[in-house]
């Protein structure tokens, strides 16, 4: 199929201003009484499982093993994204065993890792890790700098120990066209409203044959200051080259950044989903909460429809508006998050690193549940 040709579905204001919350699409309340660290002394934020080709969650002699960004404790937990390293950590029935940086200290070409998949290949015991490169690295100041890069490593597993190789060295797997995808190099963007070409997420078509990678994308064309998108490349399954194509969904004039959008195939629908923020929304128009969002399609390709017609899937509780973020929603419907500001309303926040730390969960959210069918989800 031309890819030039390919449609872009759109979320729309109109459709974000029936957004409705209530018991069937709020995330459970969590509770700062029995939050505990798997790895004290570190801040653990946005999280992934190794996954299989199918898409189900990979397990190592019983263990699930998890990428997540991590970096010691600061005095600003906003502060984390200038330092975050790639960690893997296995979890096995809420017990956790820390594997250490995913990466030795050379070989990121940025200045940071931030989010990305990862897929292991049973038949070749073989772990791709897709992952963003922020910055350029030696850079003297921080930036906002944003490339996809993969590398792959051997992982073996003898009586539930994990052990990872060597990685190959990290291969871009495609740059922006600066024509449908800003390119998001040292300029674009600012602290709290950067732009996006990160979080690659792996997609196998299960009624195909071609591989997508999904990311986060900001317009080059849009007129708007909130320019988000869901890009998208694509190859064919054992191809190593990617394609470009145009976004799987534009949010033109309605929303800044969905991030680290993936999809999960059930029952014959591919369901798309992402995570954004109140703040991310267009001033001058409706918005929606710090929540999970979606769109379905029985077409790997579109068109999407905005899920419960709205797009909202799952929303932090009214008087917990921030206590957790960036969901990822496995193929057996379990949604894992992490732990934002906790014991915090809209109201309570002050813009100080004090009060951020003394906030700020870091640690990986309680489970939850959802329910998709058809055109409609709620949690469990």
């Amino acid at each position: 199929m031309n890819a030039a040709a390919l449609p872009t579905s759109n979320w729309t204001a109109d459709d974000v201003a029936k957004t409705m919350i209530g018991p069937s699409n709020m995330v459970p309340r969590i509770e700062r009484v029995g939050l505990a660290s798997p790895l004290p002394g570190y801040d653990l934020w946005d999280m992934w499982p190794v996954q299989l080709l199918s898409g189900d969650v990979a397990q190592f002699g019983g263990w699930i093993l998890w990428c997540i960004l991590s970096t010691p404790c600061g005095p600003d937990p906003d502060e984390r994204h200038h330092s975050a390293r790639i960690r893997l950590m296995s979890e096995q029935h809420g017990v956790w065993r820390d594997h250490g940086n995913a990466f030795p200290d050379h070989l990121n070409p940025g200045s940071r890792e931030w989010a990305g998949s990862a897929i292991f290949d049973e038949e070749n015991s073989l772990l791709t890790l897709y992952f963003t490169a922020a910055g350029i690295g030696g850079e003297e100041a921080i930036t906002f700098a944003q490339r996809i890069f993969s590398a792959a490593t051997k992982i073996h597993c003898k009586n539930s120990t994990i052990s990872p190789g060597a990685w190959s060295m990290p291969v871009e797997c495609f740059v922006s066209d600066d024509r449908q995808y800003l390119k998001v190099g040292r300029d674009e963007g600012r602290p709290g409203f950067i732009k996006g070409f990160r979080d690659p997420a792996y997609f196998r078509d299960p009624s195909g044959n071609r591989e997508f990678l999904l990311f986060t994308g900001s317009l080059k064309q849009s007129e708007s200051p909130w320019n988000g998108c869901i890009g998208l490349a694509a190859r064919n399954f054992g191809e190593t080259a990617w394609s470009l194509f145009p976004p799987l969904v534009s949010a033109d004039g309605l929303n800044n950044e969905l991030e680290r959008p993936h999809i999960v195939w059930h029952n014959a629908n591919y369901y798309l989903f992402w995570s954004t923020q109140r703040s991310m929304f267009a001033h001058d128009g409706p918005n929606g909460p710090n929540g999970l969002y979606g769109m379905v399609s029985d077409q790997i390709l579109g068109p999407y429809r905005p899920i419960n017609g709205c797009g909202l899937v799952a929303a932090n509780p009214d008087d917990a508006p921030m206590q957790s973020y960036s969901w990822w929603v496995n193929s057996d419907l379990s949604v894992q998050g992490f732990v934002d500001l906790i014991d915090a309303g809209v109201n309570d926040v002050q813009d100080t690193a004090e009060w951020r730390r003394g906030h700020f969960g870091g640690v990986p959210a309680p489970r939850f549940h959802i329910v998709l069918d058809g055109d409609r989800a709620w949690v469990a």
